[in-house]
């Protein structure tokens, strides 16, 4: 192939990719720097998948703590549930109503 030939064929596949560009929408240009900006955001996905899996990987290793720490404040609530219970049985035994002392009127 000659060098004609070959600068025959390089401005024909320009002609047809300026005639592919031309049918683009006249807001693509518009559009770059969202274009630009997704490019960003993809190149960071991959340090922020690498960051989240750290943290899970640490919340994981946490659940036995927090296990024993429902654990305890379950145990705290019905300690106190056990005890409202008991002090209403009394109550309702001596059949006495304590009314809760009345605030002091501060001047």
């Amino acid at each position: 192939m000659d060098l004609t030939c070959t600068s025959c064929i390089a401005d024909t596949f320009l002609d047809m990719l300026q005639a592919e560009l031309m049918k683009l929408p006249k807001s693509l240009f518009a559009k770059t720097s969202t274009i630009k900006n997704t490019e960003l955001v993809l190149e960071q996905l991959p340090r922020v998948i690498s960051s989240l899996d750290a943290h899970m990987d640490n919340g994981l290793q946490s659940v036995p703590q927090l296990k024993t720490v429902m654990q305890l404040l379950s145990n705290i609530e019905n300690c106190q549930l056990k005890t409202l219970s008991r002090a209403q049985d009394i109550q309702q035994e001596t059949g006495s109503v304590e009314q809760p002392p009345k605030p002091a009127n501060l001047p």
